[in-house]
C-alpha cells in the first residue's frame, strides 16, 4: 500500500494505492467542523431532529460536525451514514456504536478513522465514553487542546468547550478523523 497526496487548487487529496485499486480521500476540514460544533453546541440545528429524550443527542450532533467538516454521506441503508429525516437515516448517524464502526471501515464512502491515543488526537476528532458497564454511551468532539487539557463540545448535557477531565467515565476511545473516502 503506498500513500501519494496531491494537491487540486486548495483541496487536499490523498490517493491509497493498493494491488487491486485506488482509492480517493479528500480533507476533512477540521476549522469548519469545529466552528459548527461551537456554533450549535448550547443549541439544536433546526434542520435536524433532537435525540434528547430519544436516547440522547450527542452522536447526532457530532455527525452534523463531521458533515460540516466536509463529510460525504453514504445512502447504503443498512451500512451508511446519512440523515434526510427523522424516519430516513442510518443506524450510523445517530448511534455512538454505529458510528464508529462505520467510521472505522475505511471501505465505505464518507468521513474515516482510526483509533488513536487521547494525547495523539486533534481538534475535530472523536471522543467516545463508556460512562457505565453497559457500553459506550456518548460522543464528543474536540474544540480545542491548551496545555494538553482537551476541550469538547456535545449534545445531551449540552458543553460548549468543555474539559474532558470534567467527565466521570470507564474507558474512552479517540477516534482520529482521516479524511473522507470519496
Amino acid at each position: 500500500m503506498i500513500l501519494l497526496q496531491t494537491y487540486n487548487g486548495t483541496t487536499a487529496w490523498q490517493q491509497l494505492v493498493t494491488k487491486d485499486k485506488v482509492e480517493m480521500i479528500k480533507e476533512y476540514n477540521r476549522t469548519l467542523a469545529v466552528d459548527y460544533a461551537r456554533k450549535w453546541a448550547l443549541s439544536y440545528n433546526p434542520r435536524f431532529f433532537n435525540f434528547n429524550g430519544n436516547g440522547g443527542d450527542c452522536t447526532n450532533f457530532v455527525s452534523q460536525c463531521l458533515l460540516a467538516g466536509g463529510g460525504k454521506m453514504n445512502f447504503d441503508k443498512y451500512y451508511g451514514w446519512f440523515y434526510i429525516d427523522i424516519n430516513n437515516r442510518s443506524p450510523s448517524w445517530a448511534s455512538v456504536n454505529f458510528l464508529r464502526r462505520f467510521l472505522l471501515d475505511k471501505k465505505l464512502t464518507g468521513p474515516i478513522a482510526n483509533i488513536k491515543s487521547l494525547n495523539r488526537l486533534q481538534i475535530g476528532d472523536i471522543i467516545q465514553l463508556r460512562q457505565n458497564v453497559l457500553g459506550f454511551n456518548h460522543s464528543l468532539i474536540i474544540s480545542k487542546i491548551e496545555n494538553n487539557e482537551i476541550y469538547v463540545c456535545a449534545h445531551s448535557i449540552d458543553a460548549l468547550d468543555r474539559p474532558l477531565s470534567s467527565y466521570k467515565y470507564e474507558e474512552a476511545v479517540g477516534l482520529h478523523i482521516i479524511g473522507i473516502h470519496i
